[in-house]
């Protein structure tokens, strides 16, 4: 679900963690991405569980493109697509963003990509905006602990319509930059404590 707002900042940005590069998508990433989405077991807990077969991800990829504020997720080291990300749904009335359509190949998760790529996008977003909101899959408790370790906290639900898909529930998180500002300022969380995918 997003607006159809224009924010005043770019919401395609090229951006890059320790050991990834989050790059604006591009129609050539389509095969890259889809060998990682076809892993059943990524959407297990997702409100679209079929997304791992090509005819629904294809519908899913082109939705991404006409966002405007898709990404792929690409590992330093060795060039590989890791996953995607999104940032959507600008809103001036409180200017407030969404980040969401995320998601990461199995070898990556629980190895703290998801906190640095969200990280990143945080650090990136509240430069401009003052709250940042997640949609995530009623069932979907994996992300939702993932995103409540950023300090995110729950907010209410909300029926979500992805792009070509019939809308479902989804929980909505929120961060504010007053929140999010004072958690960059505590002392760093103990070794062994990285999210989940």
């Amino acid at each position: 679900m997003s607006t159809q707002f224009q924010p005043p900042f770019s919401i395609q940005p090229t951006l890059e963690t320790a050991t990834a590069y989050v790059l604006p998508l591009q129609t050539a990433d389509f095969e890259a991405l889809y060998a990682v989405a076809a892993d059943p077991a990524i959407w297990a807990q997702h409100p679209n569980k079929n997304r791992w077969q090509q005819p629904v991800f294809a519908t899913f990829f082109e939705g991404a493109l006409q966002s405007r504020g898709a990404f792929r997720l690409v590992d330093k080291a060795t060039g590989a697509t890791l996953g995607s990300t999104r940032i959507y749904g600008y809103n001036p009335a409180d200017n407030s963003i969404l980040i969401g359509y995320t998601f990461y190949g199995t070898a990556t998760w629980g190895t703290g990509l998801n906190q640095a790529v969200k990280t990143c996008l945080l650090d990136y977003l509240f430069a401009f905006v003052d709250t940042v909101r997640f949609h995530i899959g009623v069932d979907n408790i994996r992300s939702q602990v993932a995103i409540q370790r950023l300090g995110a906290n729950i907010v209410g639900e909300q029926p979500v319509a992805y792009y070509g898909e019939p809308p479902l529930l989804n929980k909505v998180f929120e961060v504010t930059k007053a929140a999010w500002t004072a958690r960059q300022n505590q002392p760093a969380s103990p070794a062994g404590t990285e999210l989940l995918a």
